[in-house]
């Protein structure tokens, strides 16, 4: 029998004692002690041969409940999956998100150049009309259907809903 076994094993009792007395749930204290035991053995060069060994592997044991109760009092309340509320448990894919980034980034590049050019003054970089007008040298007004024409072809290309075009239909005469 080693020295490690001869010293440790006597104290497993006492240990579970006071770990089931410290955590009042025989599985978790039977953890607790396993846990306190393989640290104890792992760390056997590290405690000091002129005192109490039993001091020692104690003091290992309220640390590590130490350390276990901190985490629990860090961890959100645990729910049982049918009692929880779905939306607190349901989770977006990522992917939509990217998905839609890159789809909207190529309907964008497929707006003509002033449109574009427009779109991305006023929606990214917010500016105002004026500003816009002034730094594509256009009149306010031709900003603002360039704008209104930008968006709806960009919601068009990105949903596949495309909206009648007033310069594509055909005018009825009435006399």
């Amino acid at each position: 029998m080693s020295d490690i076994e001869r010293l440790l094993e006597p104290m497993i009792p006492a240990l579970r004692r006071y770990s089931r007395a410290l955590l009042r749930d025989q599985s978790a204290s039977d953890d607790l002690v396993q846990d306190c035991l393989e640290r104890a053995i792992a760390h056997w060069g590290q405690r000091r041969t002129d005192g109490n060994p039993r001091a020692w592997v104690f003091a290992i044991l309220q640390n590590l409940f130490k350390t276990r109760m901190r985490r629990i009092a860090n961890r959100a309340p645990d729910v049982a999956l049918e009692d929880a509320d779905e939306s607190a448990i349901a989770v977006a894919a990522p992917q939509v998100k990217q998905l839609l980034y890159k789809e909207t980034l190529g309907a964008l590049a497929k707006l003509p150049e002033d449109q574009r050019a427009v779109l991305l003054l006023v929606a990214v970089e917010d500016l105002s009309y004026a500003e816009a007008a002034k730094v594509l040298g256009v009149p306010i007004g031709t900003v603002m259907s360039r704008l209104s024409r930008a968006r709806e072809r960009l919601l068009a290309l990105t949903t596949g809903e495309a909206r009648p075009d007033t310069a594509q239909l055909q005018l009825r005469i009435v006399k």
